[in-house]
């Protein structure tokens, strides 16, 4: 199984930018959906993006408009660019294979904190 690492998270002030990376460690990415998931204390975790296997890009609705997701297949890569950034946005984000917040193969996730 694919092993996905994710980074970028950080603190962050109200209306600033992150950017978040995950990489697969095998150095290519399943040809199937990928997309990122977010989980704040106490909370169910929340799809905020996911790009399917020909590149369409479907985002939850607290994401549209802010955060945009990318795809680099010859770094096995997915990106997730968030603007705009709300305290609402802070949690825990996840790669997720198939979409799938619950999926055994997520990473470990990168910690998002904003700050109001």
């Amino acid at each position: 199984q694919v092993q996905l690492v994710e980074s970028g998270g950080g603190l962050v002030q109200f209306g600033g930018s992150l950017k978040l990376s995950c990489v697969a460690s095998s150095g290519t990415l399943e040809d199937d959906a990928i997309g990122w998931s977010r989980r704040a204390p106490g909370k169910e975790p929340e799809g905020v993006a996911c790009i399917s296997p020909l590149g369409g890009v479907q985002y939850g609705e607290s994401a549209k408009g802010r955060f945009t997701a990318s795809v680099d297949n010859t770094k096995a890569t997915v990106h997730l660019q968030m603007d705009r950034l709300e305290p609402g946005d802070s949690g825990v984000y996840y790669c997720t294979p198939m979409c799938n917040p619950y999926h055994p193969g997520r990473g470990q996730g990168t910690q998002v904190t904003v700050s109001s």
